[in-house]
């Protein structure tokens, strides 16, 4: 794949001529090999999973006269020293050329990048304890499970996992990739207004162990599998765990059907006075000989369709998910993961309007989109907005004042249900105080963020109706203007509903940074969706 993210196609550069006519020579004709040549040896920057290769290079070096010696590095790093173009090796060989593509297009360098042949394939995918994967199958309509149902029961808090950290692992970063796209639901690959609100906090709630590569990181499973629910990371990675027979409990893997990303271990040349050198190590590695026997010691799929698939590689993938082709968005996920895992605690204040127009239809509405924030909406998009364990849920109703005020840390069902009893009582006022709503929440906000400069806070405000009491929206602009920079950092989000004026709501939410979410032409839910995981 490239930084495209065509999914399951490689679209490197082909071969030369001569070498696939060897390649195909090799199955019959003892004497074409690729080992005519002179002995070279090549320096590699690989990733580091790519060392439980090293036991095949006495063949090549014997087959080809080729001896390489090997750098390891996590591969986003390695993607970022080749960025600047200055190459201190002759082939790069990673598991995925993605995020060095990323950065060369950032950069404004050539897209297509070095000469590059895929000569493996691993999907990340999750290794589920049997157990846990069945409680989570019946719930599903159809036994078959999705990021979404990763990401909510992690949000619930009965699924604790390790993943490698996206900052510096590609399977991490892939990781990221999947669950985030299967967030937006779009079937594309992410977009920069795809990931303008985490939809991903649930699915970090649930985040108990991480390492710098997958190597690392399944060794640390191993050690300390008793708290853990699951491991995500390569397919391969899944494989020889349980055929290591070091985990007391075998993991079942997981293809979520929402859809993967694909690594390819693309060779990469970066000198081309190595070309003959490379051409003659591609072609060896993509022998259907060497092709099996990497298959069979490192357990990745060929890439070479011919090559018989031991049983544990005979599973379909399923969908492949595209990549996304801007390292905007990129960022903006390793931002999110980098705030959820160091940053404070997470708070969202909802201003609900209590006002009598709000009584029926309106008002069941509302209880419906609080319940399924809280759990109850079994949708995919429901499963990634959720409220999740750790947060802090504050429920403001308003009328024409402030009717009730009560807050929620999300630690177990008792507190969904607390959360639910907010909104099931009536007590509707007969007037609308809306901007007095609003600054009575950012008065609390400064107090909030002045006891914990480290706590993310945002607000929601709904109302169904025009302000008729209390203060007006420049009076309140005005307040909100001469508050500490911490509070005024916090930004409110607006949902209109009903009759509320848009042009009151769309201003507000955008003085303090936020937005306005209609939910005059779509659902109250999908609007409450639209803002949900807004923090900047």
């Amino acid at each position: 794949m490239t930084a495209r993210g065509t999914p399951g196609r490689h679209r490197g550069r082909l071969l030369t001529a001569v070498t696939l006519a060897c390649l195909w020579l090799l199955a019959t004709l003892p004497g074409c090999s690729p080992g005519s040549g002179d002995p070279v040896t090549l320096r590699v920057l690989a990733s580091s999973e790519l060392a439980d290769v090293e036991p095949l290079f006495e063949d090549l070096r014997r087959d080809t006269g080729i001896t390489l010696t090997m750098d390891y590095r996590g591969t986003v790093e390695a993607a970022a020293s080749l960025a600047s173009g200055r190459y201190g090796h002759d082939v790069a060989w990673l598991s995925s050329s993605r995020p060095f593509q990323l950065l060369l297009r950032q950069n404004g360098r050539q897209v297509d990048g070095p000469l590059s042949t895929s000569t493996m394939r691993s999907p990340v995918v999750v290794g589920m304890k049997p157990e846990v994967a069945q409680r989570l199958r019946r719930a599903t309509p159809d036994g078959r499970l999705s990021w979404a149902d990763v990401a909510d029961a992690a949000a619930a808090g009965t699924l604790r996992y390790a993943m490698a950290d996206p900052r510096r692992s590609n399977s991490g970063l892939s990781a990221l990739v999947g669950v985030a796209t299967a967030a937006a639901g779009t079937g594309r690959a992410l977009r920069p207004e795809d990931v303008s609100c985490d939809r991903l906090r649930g699915f970090f709630a649930g985040h108990a162990l991480a390492e710098d590569s997958s190597g690392r990181l399944g060794d640390a499973y191993a050690r300390d599998e008793a708290r853990l629910d699951a491991l995500i990371t390569y397919e391969s990675e899944l494989l020889s765990l349980n055929r290591s027979g070091g985990l007391r409990t075998p993991l079942e893997i997981v293809y979520p059907k929402d859809g993967i990303v694909l690594s390819d271990y693309p060779l990469m040349l970066l000198d081309p006075a190595k070309r003959d050198a490379y051409d003659r190590l591609a072609a060896w590695l993509r022998s259907g000989a060497v092709q099996q026997k990497i298959m069979e010691r490192t357990l990745r799929r060929p890439v070479e369709p011919d090559v018989p698939r031991v049983p544990g590689l005979r599973a379909p993938l399923g969908n492949a998910l595209y990549f996304p082709d801007s390292q905007a968005v990129v960022d903006r996920l390793l931002a999110d993961y980098g705030s959820a895992k160091g940053g404070g605690p997470t708070r969202v204040v909802f201003l609900l309007d209590f006002s009598g127009s709000m009584r029926g239809e309106r008002i069941a509405n509302l209880r419906a989109t609080m319940a399924g924030l809280s759990g109850a909406d079994d949708s995919g998009s429901g499963k990634f907005v959720r409220f999740h364990v750790g947060e802090t849920v504050t429920v403001v109703r308003f009328g024409g004042r402030v009717l009730d005020e009560r807050s929620v840390t999300y630690r177990g069902e008792d507190d969904l249900e607390r959360l639910r009893g907010m909104v099931a009582g009536d007590g509707f006022d007969t007037s609308t105080a809306v901007w007095s709503a609003l600054d009575h929440a950012y008065r609390g906000a400064a107090d909030a963020v002045a006891r914990d400069p480290g706590q993310r806070i945002s607000i929601v405000l709904m109302t169904d109706g025009e302000n008729n009491a209390g203060i007006g929206l420049d009076t309140f602009l005005a307040r909100y203007a001469a508050l500490p920079p911490a509070a005024r950092a916090v930004r409110t989000y607006t949902v209109r509903y009903g009759e509320a004026d848009a042009r009151e709501l769309d201003r507000a939410a955008r003085a303090t940074g936020g937005r306005m979410a209609d939910a005059t032409g779509q659902s109250l839910i999908d609007a409450f969706k639209e803002i949900r995981g807004c923090h900047e």
